[in-house]
């Protein structure tokens, strides 16, 4: 019989990386290869309904074991990976019964895991970890995910006597570029509640997130000969430094934590002609929020008024919203995850998310959806690992969740 571990192995091995800046949906073609993958999967299991829709989505369901009148239950996954960093031949290595040290990922490139920069580290020992080889991200975010919901299921289709209401499961791609709720189908997704499985360590329950923007800002100067340029010239890269200069410093990420929202420049380019910067806008509180976004469109405002109209063209463009506002009045969902994990021994682990999820825009189309951990750590780079023992754990969390709303 296939184990979580098992099936997660098999995910990473399909390069899902997704491609920011493209409007097709899925962003990359490669995806929809792990997609039809899991069909066959989930239809080998014998589960009904088993679909791959139109944009890469794949909806299945786990028919109800009663009659009695029970909520349907939502488990939802992302496929893709981040662009962050190259996905593709993936080298995942077991370490089993980790000491607790450093971690030497790829001697030859000189690439360690240590203690001193990822100081939680120590906190898995005596666990069996995945991890990279250094030069890849592992993808646990979120085939884990993926790999937890599916060994859920098998469970209780192995286990037709277990009483449960009916479970509908869906795979997004392009979650990583903002797109992975598009072209969802709540409707026929056909979920009262549900939980995207997207969290990192074990125990994190999330039900806020960021208010999200993205900032963009073209700077139009002016090319003059150096030799000649006095009050002519407008250097479109000096220029956008100071842009990014009027910024509070303190709100970057580098100095925020918890609840503290931040502007972060993610791309620079450009000549003294034109230079293009790229924002991403975050605060988990709405007013502060509207108030970054009117303090960025201001700094434009400023910058045409020194160097001239046109100077600085500003947009800005809202990506989701705080979740908090839809769970809020279906806090059952939080309290029963709690419970679950309380009866498991697992500590609960409520925090804000530091970015977004499905989750969040989904809470927004109608469908409440908070956020639970799937075991990895380190998301988005070479240092990226998971828990093996995290996601047995969490298996049990997600059968658990399923029997109390079965109660």
């Amino acid at each position: 019989m296939k184990t979580v571990k098992d099936r997660f192995l098999k995910y990473v091995s399909f390069d899902t990386q997704s491609q920011d800046g493209v409007d097709e949906v899925p962003s990359t073609a490669k995806q929809l290869e792990l997609a039809k993958f899991l069909v066959e999967e989930l239809t080998e299991l014998g589960l009904s309904e088993v679909e791959l829709l139109d944009h890469g989505y794949v909806f299945a369901t786990l028919p109800a074991t009663t009659d009695r009148d029970l909520p349907v239950l939502g488990f939802i996954a992302h496929m893709d990976t981040s662009d962050a960093i190259s996905g593709a031949n993936i080298r995942p290595r077991e370490i089993e019964n980790y000491d607790g040290g450093d971690i030497v990922l790829n001697e030859a490139l000189n690439v360690v895991m240590k203690v001193s920069d990822f100081p939680t580290l120590p906190e898995f020992k005596g666990e069996t970890l995945i991890v990279t080889d250094g030069t890849t991200l592992l993808g646990a975010d979120d085939k884990a995910g993926i790999a937890e919901i599916i060994s859920m299921v098998a469970y209780f289709k192995e286990h037709p006597e277990i009483e449960h209401g009916k479970i509908r499961i869906g795979f997004t791609p392009d979650e990583e570029v903002g797109n992975g709720t598009k072209y969802f189908d709540v409707d026929k997704f056909g979920a009262d509640y549900a939980y995207t499985v997207d969290g990192g360590r074990l125990g994190e329950l999330e039900y806020e997130n960021f208010n999200a923007a993205s900032g963009r800002v073209v700077i139009n100067g002016v090319s003059i000969h150096p030799g000649s340029a006095k009050w002519k010239m407008k250097d479109a890269i000096r220029i956008a430094m100071e842009f990014q200069a009027m910024l509070p410093v303190y709100e970057d990420p580098y100095c925020t934590e918890g609840y503290e929202g931040f502007f972060h420049i993610t791309e620079i380019e450009g000549n003294t002609e034109k230079t293009k910067l790229n924002y991403i806008i975050r605060d988990h509180d709405a007013d502060k929020f509207e108030a970054k976004k009117a303090l960025f469109a201001k700094v434009g405002e400023f910058i045409n008024a020194k160097y001239g109209e046109g100077t600085a063209d500003v947009t800005i463009t809202d990506s989701y919203h705080n979740m908090k506002e839809m769970v809020e009045p279906n806090m059952h969902l939080v309290e029963n995850a709690k419970k679950a994990m309380i009866e498991l021994g697992i500590e609960p682990r409520v925090e804000p998310i530091r970015g977004g999820t499905d989750g969040a825009s989904l809470s927004y189309m109608g469908l409440p959806c908070p956020n639970i951990c799937t075991g990895g750590m380190n998301y988005h780079g070479k240092y990226e690992y998971v828990s093996v023992d995290a996601m047995f754990k969490i298996v049990e969390l997600l059968k658990k969740l399923v029997l109390i709303y079965a109660e």
